[in-house]
This record gives C-alpha cells, structure tokens and sequence, in this order.
C-alpha cells in the first residue's frame, strides 16, 4: 500500500487538541488515513454492531437513519444493524449491503422518554451478554433521531470511545452539566472533569461497553432507591464513568453536531453525524 509519509515535524491539526492528557487520540478530521485503518480492519475481518433505539414515536426517524448509515456508515465493513423497538412490524425495509444485516430485537416501551433513555443502558448490557459478545467485535450505541450525513468508519473503533458533546467542546468544566447534587451517584463535582460526553454516540469493544452499561445501569439503579434522578439520566452516567474509566479514543464533535442550533463553524472540517430537526415536545410526549 503506498500513502503519504507521516511527517513527524507537521502536526496534523494546529488549531484543536488531538490529544488528550491520558495520550488517547481525538478523532478530527485530517487526523488519520482511512486508507490505513481500512486495511487494518480489514485483516482483523471484524464485525460492527451499531444499537439504535425506536421506541413509540421515535420510529418515524429510523428509515433516514438506516438509508443514511448504509450511504455512509462502516463502509466494506461486516454491520449488525440491532433496531430496539416495541413496533417491530414497523420497521421499515431498506436495501443493505452486503455482509450488513438488520436484526429486530423487540423490548416494551415506556411511559416517559426519560425512561427509555435510562432503560437503554440494561438492555444494551443485557443483550452484551445474551448475543452481542458472540456476534460482533466492536459496539456503536447511537440515538435514532440522527442521521449520517458524512463519512464515520473505523477510525473511530477503539476499547472504549465517547463523543465531545457539541454545545460544550469548548465550555470550562465547570459550565458543564454534569449532575452536581452529591446524593447521586452520576455526581461530578465544579472542579473535576475532562470533557463533556454526548449521550447519543459511543461505543467500543462488546466488553467494554458491556462494563460500561452495567455500571451505569446499577449506578441509576442505586439513584433510584435513593430517590433521586439524574439531570440528564443516562448521559449523567455516562459521563461520571467515562471520568472514572477513560476512554481509549475521544470523538469530536464532528460526529455529533445540530447545524440548525450551532451552524457550521470553521473548526469542523466535516459534518459527519448530525440532528434531524424535530419537535422535541410532539415526539416525546406522544
């Protein structure tokens, strides 16, 4: 394979941080050779589970999710697309690729959004267990209400990887939202934290994000014995886990974004994994 030689001398990105205290890399566009990692995968024959949640009102966005990620998602890679949903005679049938399959695991709905957020985490860790371990190498745990708009392949595979939360990269830690009340076990004190994760893109090994959902699920479990909710469910967790297990690689937040809200600043080279505009209201309360 011939490819441009690493220049030790040039930094490949001189206007943000590509990598983090704990030396695991942020994912950037212009950071990595996807030709490479590719080639890479590819021997290893590796297989990607991406978990996506369509509960209730939510199925209306799974079509665009799906068309789009096989537009855009692991492409020449082995996919398991898991769909979660209490409708599966709604799921819509697209055309895949190749080695990509859609497998529908049916499970109950619930009464607010909220808690089909933090539900997600049991199911998620429940299935790791029952399936997921035996039929992928690698997990992606996404929201539905999303669509692939750019290229997300393997750079962003590693043991254990979160997103940087859009509305936050460049925030001090102590405007983040982390759950502040001590009585909780997703509690992140002011002056604590590296960044600020998104809830709605991360992923690693089956293991690791098996570990990963346990712990966040028996940490709500424990919140709600004692009576108490995290500020933002599940994300809260995830957030105060990720403190305490860094992740092996950092996605930014070119893999998550809301141009609508944000636009497109020039420190995002690409728009890879973006929001579908909707009513927030209409969709969760119906």
């Amino acid at each position: 394979m011939v490819y441009p030689q690493p220049k030790v001398l040039t930094p490949s990105r001189k206007d943000v941080l590509v990598l983090t205290p704990w030396l695991a890399p942020i994912v950037w566009e212009g950071t990595f050779n996807i030709d490479i990692l590719n080639e890479q995968f590819r021997v290893q024959n590796v297989t990607i589970g991406l978990t996506v949640f369509a509960i209730k009102k939510y199925m209306v966005f799974l079509k665009l999710f799906l068309e789009t990620a096989e537009e855009h998602f692991m492409v020449g890679h082995k996919v398991n697309y898991y769909v979660f949903t209490d409708r599966p005679a709604d799921v819509p049938r697209v055309p895949l690729r190749g080695g990509r399959r859609l497998l529908v695991l049916e499970v109950p709905g619930a009464a607010r959004w909220q808690d089909v957020s933090m539900r997600r985490m049991e199911m998620i860790g429940s299935f790791c267990a029952q399936r997921f371990l035996r039929e992928v190498d690698f997990l992606v745990c996404a929201d539905v209400d999303m669509r692939f708009r750019d290229h997300v392949g393997v750079e962003i595979l590693s043991q254990l990887f979160g997103t940087l939360h859009p509305g936050f990269y460049g925030a001090a830690r102590e405007a983040f939202t982390y759950e502040r009340r001590p009585q909780s076990r997703a509690h992140i004190p002011r002056d604590q934290g590296d960044f600020y994760y998104m809830g709605a893109f991360f992923g690693g090994s089956v293991a690791e994000v098996h570990r990963l959902t346990t712990a966040c699920h028996q940490a709500m479990m424990a919140d709600w014995a004692n009576g108490i909710e995290a500020v933002w469910h599940d994300e809260s967790h995830l957030n105060r886990y990720l403190l305490d297990h860094k992740p092996t690689k950092v996605l930014s937040p070119e893999y998550m974004w809301d141009e609508q809200l944000l636009g497109w600043p020039a420190i995002m080279k690409k728009l890879r994994y973006v929001a579908v505009p909707k009513d927030h209201q209409e969709i969760r309360h119906r």
